[in-house]
């Protein structure tokens, strides 16, 4: 079994918590934490700053798609950050509890 942790962002808390709430409700995660954080990045021939929210989920690499068509879905973006890290090693109690909590 292989594991993975997803990385995206939103712009509200709001936002931040439908995208959690729908991944957790569908079990294509097991955990979603939720941070504030201050961006800047490049976007349309300008540098942004924002606030926003990261969204740190863990899931199985092979939730990856449907854990990025939710986020899609939910997303108001558009061009959401959606990045996925493989897990290359942990817990095994952590990463065995990954694997219950999702389908």
């Amino acid at each position: 079994m292989s594991y993975c942790i997803i990385f995206s962002t939103a712009g509200t808390v709001g936002e931040a918590t439908k995208i959690a709430d729908a991944l957790l409700s569908a079990h294509a995660a097991s955990c979603v934490q939720m941070s504030p954080v201050n961006s800047m990045y490049h976007w349309k021939g300008k540098i942004e700053k924002s606030d926003e929210i990261l969204l740190t989920i863990k899931t199985k690499d092979e939730l990856y798609s449907a854990a990025e068509k939710i986020i899609r879905e939910n997303h108001s973006y558009e061009v959401p950050q959606i990045i996925k890290v493989p897990i290359t090693d942990g817990l095994p109690d952590y990463l065995n509890w990954i694997k219950k909590e999702t389908k």
